[in-house]
């Protein structure tokens, strides 16, 4: 039996064993995806007791995509220049850190045929997902990437070397006729689904809106985002995306697109 789980601090509603364990179902492997809530005080040996119990694969979520990197005995180049790991593979003894997240945003903007290149995108949130997402559309011909936050002088700092425009959210209602606004932060997210990371005058000044947030499957954000006429995505799919990414890491193999498709549908039942 092969062991995986997910690294974090509040486990309680994750969605993770529901799209590895099909995963395992349909390419032979005989795996089990375990939920290990971890206190802050008990983080800094996992590494080395993930080593000891012989678990081949973790994904790792809030907070602890940046403390992990200080256990790590290699770091993928994507997840160095991000400066966050979700996904960490054991082999030969050594604890490999990549980045997944990445790769699902990606995976998601393509399914639902949102142009990067040469587009200008407008990032709300300065957390550990916007990292990835900030990276994901440098590397693929984002004209421009502004980042909006509330603290500007600090994300400053934290961004430091990044090829992006900071501004705060005062400066973003002077902003119009843009292609996209990608909402990181988890404003609408269950059970606070009535918060709204924007107001609909800033919404309406776009064309396409995207929410990592994916439950529910459509936020308060992407609602008044619909209303107003904007191409609207979702965050499951990049749920999904980096899942599969990182099952596609642990065991060398390709995914099918069809079984993430498969995952995808079966999951959003849950919120419809």
């Amino acid at each position: 039996m092969e062991l995986y789980g997910l690294l974090g601090e509040k486990l309680g509603h994750s969605l993770s064993p529901e799209i590895h364990e099909p995963i395992f179902e349909k390419l032979n492997i005989k795996g089990k995806y375990n939920l290990f809530s971890i206190k802050r005080e008990d983080f800094s040996k996992v590494i080395c007791s993930l080593k000891v119990l012989g678990i081949k694969g973790v994904n790792v979520t809030i907070p602890y995509k940046e403390e992990i990197m200080k256990q790590l005995d290699v770091i993928s180049e994507e997840a160095k220049k991000i400066g966050a790991v979700n996904t960490v593979h054991i082999e030969n003894g050594k604890a490999i850190g990549y980045n997944t997240d990445y790769y699902g945003f990606y995976k998601m903007l393509i399914r639902d045929n949102i142009e990067i290149k040469d587009n200008e995108f407008y990032v709300l949130g300065a957390g550990g997902a916007s990292k990835a997402i900030i990276h994901c559309l440098l590397d693929n011909g984002a004209t421009k990437v502004v980042l909006v936050s509330r603290d500007k002088e600090k994300t400053k700092e934290k961004f430091k070397g990044v090829n992006i425009e900071i501004i705060n959210y005062e400066e973003l209602k002077s902003v119009s006729n843009k292609y996209a606004i990608v909402n990181t932060t988890p404003c609408g997210m269950y059970p606070n689904i009535d918060s709204c990371a924007a107001d609909e005058k800033i919404i309406e000044n776009f064309k396409v809106a995207c929410d990592i947030v994916y439950n529910p499957e459509e936020t308060k954000f992407l609602k008044i985002a619909k209303e107003k006429g904007l191409k609207t995505v979702g965050g499951l799919f990049m749920l999904v995306g980096q899942g599969v990414k990182a099952e596609e890491i642990w065991n060398n193999k390709k995914i099918d697109t069809s079984l993430e498709e498969e995952i995808f549908n079966k999951l959003r039942v849950k919120f419809n």
